[in-house]
């Protein structure tokens, strides 16, 4: 196959030779892009073989952004609107299923954190939106309805952020007066909690934006929602890479490949072996070294965005895809009283 080269992408995807060796061999392959973004994996996948890729993204600008690849792809590239939640059924409605390959590149990209009117950056103001979609309730209205405990609680199951309740209050007592509609407003009244930002330190709203995103986005729930279709759609023998960028993505990825990969559920003298269902994936690797896979320092030479990222990665095996089970992926409830 040839490469499709239809310009530059605007920003630069992590670990990419990473991903592409983990959903190796891509000649002739059918894979899906979940995150399609700036279109750097759906490039990437084009350009090393694959016969056709299925690339979805929420957010409308990421799709009308991407007509050029498509239209450069000679029909190898299909564009689609919505959640990679759904991204067996869009394979399917699409005439694509089962497919031999799958990548989810988690969170916010670099488009929409660039962007200042996409609300999603607290380093430089703009409307406090944060929505992916550009649909539903915006970040301004969360910060501006949600009842203290509740906003706190979002801070610290979402955002780990141990001010939390501190934060909570400065937001309640400057809404009381003015609700919050820019993301510097929001930016201040952390800072008038936590203080300004110091050289060398994480920037003190980090934490918060993190949490005020997920929660507008439902982003945990979808990358659950994304890890079961993807075990859907895969046929024996295919492959699926997640890229994570923060800690919650991460236990949450960790936890499914442990789970779907368990060939016994262990036991003791005392508590004999449980039965567990066939594994339905395989970590055997592609790669050398455990996993996660973390960027190297050429890498993080020319993209410090991939300071962050870790890989993980399995082959799908021939055993039936299971029920979805959130809790026991860890993927965490806002009701209930702070740990």
């Amino acid at each position: 196959m040839t490469a499709v080269e239809p310009g530059a992408a605007p920003h630069i995807p992590v670990l990419m030779a990473e991903v592409l060796s983990a959903l190796a061999p891509l000649d002739g392959a059918v894979a899906i892009d979940g995150t399609f973004g700036a279109g750097g994996y759906s490039r990437a996948m084009l350009a090393a073989g694959a016969g056709r890729v299925i690339a979805i993204d929420r957010d409308p600008t990421a799709i009308e952004a991407g007509a050029a690849l498509v239209e450069a792809s000679a029909g190898r590239l299909t564009l689609l609107p919505g959640t990679f939640s759904e991204l067996d059924r869009l394979a399917a409605e699409a005439g694509a299923a089962p497919v031999d390959a799958v990548v989810l590149d988690i969170g916010v990209s670099s488009m929409q954190l660039d962007r200042a009117e996409r609300g999603f950056s607290f380093r430089a103001d703009g409307p406090l939106d944060m929505r992916m979609s550009l649909a539903g309730p915006t970040a301004a209205d969360v910060v501006n309805t949600l009842p203290v405990k509740e906003l706190a609680r979002l801070f610290w199951i979402y955002g780990e952020e141990k001010q939390s309740m501190r934060i909570a209050r400065a937001i309640a007592a400057r809404r009381e007066s003015q609700p919050f509609s820019r993301t510097a407003e929001l930016v201040s009244a952390i800072e008038s909690v936590l203080g300004g930002k110091r050289f060398g330190e994480m920037h003190p709203a980090t934490r918060a934006f993190q949490a005020i995103r997920i929660h507008v986005n439902g982003e945990l729930d979808e990358l659950s929602d994304a890890l079961a279709a993807a075990e859907r759609v895969l046929k024996p023998g295919g492959r699926l890479a997640v890229v994570t960028f923060h800690s919650l993505e991460d236990r949450i990825v960790k936890r499914f490949f442990a789970d779907r990969s368990r060939e016994r559920a262990g036991g003791s003298r005392h508590r004999p072996e449980a039965a567990v269902p066939p594994a339905t994936f395989s970590l055997s690797g592609r790669l050398e070294g455990r996993q996660p896979v973390e960027a190297g320092e050429a890498e993080l030479a020319v993209n410090p965005r991939a300071r962050s990222a870790k890989l993980r990665f399995g082959i799908r095996t021939e055993a039936p895809a299971r029920p979805l089970d959130r809790a026991a992926l860890g993927v965490p409830s806002l009701s209930g009283e702070r740990p």
